[in-house]
């Protein structure tokens, strides 16, 4: 995925998102963490998924049909079967418009229900998955709910669609520790009980070692490691994930936080790609295990063990003598 540089920019595209492949099963329901920093391509992800925009180049594939292709009634399905759940709950709700308009609406477009009392029945329903009453909220207007409320609102107007998948892009970062747990709960029972698959997006490792099946940390856009999230968090492989895990204090006053992070000099890639895009790896300049090959070939996912993947020449037969080589 590529943004250009504007009509008078002399800039090259930037790739958002480069080489990315995955696959979501439909069962068993899992949560799929996608983690990273700032920039990494993580909401760009979650932007394609959603149709929001279109891949420069790739497919999109639900149910074996290209999302880009789909017609009317296949864009229909997807769009109910593929829901979000977004950070900010507040930009999400028409101010002007009761929290029962958002509800009526969904239904409406869907077609979901034959008669009031029907509609009434699915709202209740979703709400109560949430831990809410309609009562207590469908009269209201967003100002007048607590962040949290707001964001439990969204997720029940996802769950009304009875969803295959809901992609949630940081749902819980704005919201304080007791909400957050909550949300994550919803997430999990959603899974567990109503087989909701969730493509969750964030930059909270914590958060993802919690609820997280399966993990992809992404940097710049290229995918660093993939597997199962237990595994990446307990035993990170890719130097990058593992200056991410070693960034995160320990909960314990008597463990003292070593700030002190090292990091080799900054130096210029010697190689510019085509766009604007390096060839080699995009880690390279803050990697403490840069190797010449690195500045080649972007590294290629190599299988650890399993299903653990890592994008790192380090873990490419052959490499000892590599690093002989690069350290004289």
């Amino acid at each position: 995925m590529a943004f250009g540089g504007g009509f008078l920019s002399s800039q090259p595209p930037l790739v958002a998102l480069d080489s990315f492949s995955l696959d979501l099963h439909e069962t068993p329901a899992q949560i799929t963490t996608i983690a990273g920093e700032s920039g990494s391509g993580k909401t760009t992800l979650a932007n394609l998924v959603l149709g929001f925009i279109t891949p420069t180049q790739g497919q999109i594939l639900y149910k074996g049909v290209d999302i880009a292709q789909m017609d009317r009634r296949q864009r229909m399905t997807y769009r109910q079967e593929v829901q979000a759940i977004f950070q900010d709950p507040y930009e999400v709700f028409n101010p002007f418009f009761r929290i029962q308009h958002t509800f009526n609406l969904a239904m409406r477009h869907f077609a979901l229900a034959g008669d009031k009392a029907e509609r009434r029945e699915l709202i209740e329903d979703a709400l109560n998955v949430v831990g809410l009453r309609g009562d207590e909220i469908l009269e209201k207007y967003p100002h007048q709910l607590s962040g949290g409320q707001r964001q439990r609102v969204m997720v029940a107007r996802a769950y009304l669609l009875r969803p295959r998948l809901i992609v949630a892009d940081e749902p819980v970062s704005a919201v304080d520790a007791s909400l957050r747990a909550m949300i994550l709960d919803i997430m999990l029972r959603l899974r567990d009980e109503h087989g909701i698959s969730f493509l969750y997006i964030t930059h909270d490792l914590s958060t993802a070692y919690q609820i997280g099946d399966n993990m992809i940390v992404l940097f710049q856009g290229i995918t660093a490691e993939t597997g199962d999230t237990g595994r990446i968090i307990e035993n990170p492989q890719h130097p990058y994930v593992q200056e991410l895990i070693n960034s995160i204090p320990v909960p314990d006053p008597k463990v003292k936080w070593d700030t002190d992070i090292r990091l080799p000099a900054e130096e210029t890639m010697r190689i510019q790609g085509v766009e604007g895009t390096a060839d080699g790896c995009r880690f390279y300049p803050r990697c403490p295990h840069g190797m010449d090959v690195c500045l080649e070939e972007q590294p290629p996912l190599i299988q650890v063990e399993g299903d653990h993947t890592v994008a790192c020449y380090l873990y490419e037969d052959g490499v000892e003598e590599r690093v002989k080589r690069s350290e004289k």
